[in-house]
């Protein structure tokens, strides 16, 4: 109960926050919940599940583009679209999974990095169906039962999502589930001892992560009400990665403070140094990963370490009574 309350109460919170900005102030916000929920999302792959894969940014995009084709070209309601494009997500999940979960690390990461470049070669060369390069516009969120959900009340829309993904994840890790993936991610072998199917674990692991990222591109879908594949590039796919490894692999807490500061961040630094950003950007992601490889969510336990107050000493026995102790031993 004290949980879903807390949901609640930051539900409400950060929804308000969307009835107080300007029209680019929501833009930007709304996008940053989008980070924070792949971030989330991406971490339990990552940082939990431990498989280093680049196509979870494309997932994002086959949500956005499957759900404003099936709506404005096959010409099905909201929620049968919806449905369809989750079950698109998640077969075309497996279809990823299943042969590249028998791969590791560095040849994981080539397989899905191909995949993601396929997959904007294919929205690029799509035609009429996916628009080209110029990608799709020029449509809106259907009604919902009758009501336009436009400008803040679509800024709710995208914190609820975030926060269920927040919840999803977080249950997931806290779960059995969870602990396998961990068990699994830290060695393989001696998880397949325990009883752990290693590989049906990192199948499951990828099919919900990247349904919940296809899931958050349907969402971005309507934000801007434009798709097109400069938004679903590679460098993208990279960002993402460094969000979760700047903010902490592992933890949730990490992942949403890495999304947070690796997104804002070119927005403070333009206007001070205009297009140099870009460079202090790359040597700040550099710095942090050499000298916190933890995480900058390591910087937090470490202080919070010191708030501690030391250990009790254990209380000292003075020698004559250790001398009666033993003698009555």
């Amino acid at each position: 109960m004290k949980t879903v309350l807390s949901y609640l109460a930051a539900a409400v919170a950060l929804s308000a926050i969307a009835f107080l900005l300007g029209a680019y102030q929501t833009d930007v916000y709304r996008k940053l919940l989008l980070w924070i929920a792949l971030a989330i999302s991406y971490n339990f792959l990552f940082g939990i599940s431990g498989q280093i894969a680049f196509s979870h940014f494309s997932f994002y995009g086959i949500g956005a583009y499957t759900i404003v084709i099936l709506i404005t070209q096959a010409g099905l309601p909201l929620p049968l679209a919806v449905l369809a494009t989750v079950a698109v997500c998640v077969a075309l999940a497996l279809v990823v999974a299943i042969p590249a979960t028998r791969l590791e690390g560095f040849y994981l990461a080539l397989a899905t990095l191909a995949f993601a470049q396929l997959f904007i070669v294919v929205l690029n060369e799509g035609g009429s169906i996916t628009g080209g390069t110029g990608g799709l516009a020029s449509y809106r969120l259907p009604d919902i039962l009758g009501v336009r959900v436009a400008g803040p009340w679509y800024t709710v829309v995208i914190v609820v999502l975030m926060l269920a993904t927040l919840a999803i994840v977080g249950r997931l890790d806290r779960s059995w589930f969870g602990r396998a993936c961990r068990a699994v991610r830290d060695n393989p072998e001696a998880a397949a001892a325990m009883g752990v199917n290693v590989r049906r674990t990192k199948i499951i692991a990828y099919t919900i992560t990247s349904a919940l990222a296809g899931v958050a591109g349907m969402v971005y879908a309507f934000v801007d009400n434009t798709v097109n594949p400069h938004i679903f590039g590679l460098e993208n796919a990279f960002l993402l990665l460094f969000m979760v490894i700047v903010g902490g692999s592992g933890r949730m807490a990490g992942a949403i403070l890495g999304a947070v500061l690796l997104y804002v961040m070119p927005f403070v630094l333009s206007p001070l140094i205009g297009h140099h950003h870009a460079l202090v950007f790359g040597i700040f992601m550099v710095l942090a990963v050499l000298f916190q490889p933890r995480g900058l969510i390591g910087l937090w336990d470490r202080w919070q370490r010191r708030r501690r107050p030391p250990p009790a000493p254990r209380p000292q026995i003075a020698k004559g009574e250790a001398v009666k102790r033993e003698g009555l031993a």
